[in-house]
């Protein structure tokens, strides 16, 4: 959960996640385009990202492709609100 967390704690990385409408997959380049950050430095959040298990990706020819893992979000942050209301879990 720390590391969802850590690389959620970024700005840049934050606005980054913003782009992905509800079940989309984007390109490297995409992403890229969209952000005011240089390639290398896109490149280098994506990694944080997808090491963290945020984004998963899948190369497809010369382009990866990423997209929200939804259900690993979906479950930490359950247990994040389960934890504030005081609720236990097994």
């Amino acid at each position: 959960m720390s590391d969802i967390f850590t690389a959620l704690g970024d700005e840049h990385r934050q606005r980054m996640l913003l782009l992905f409408e509800p079940g989309e997959r984007l390109t490297a380049g995409q992403i890229s385009d969209a952000s005011t950050l240089a390639r290398t430095t896109v490149s280098h959040h994506l990694k944080i990202l997808r090491q963290a298990n945020v984004l998963l990706s899948e190369k497809k020819g010369k382009e990866v492709w990423f997209w929200i893992n939804k259900p690993l979000l979906e479950e930490t942050f359950a247990h994040v609100l389960n934890y504030v209301r005081g609720e236990t879990h097994d």
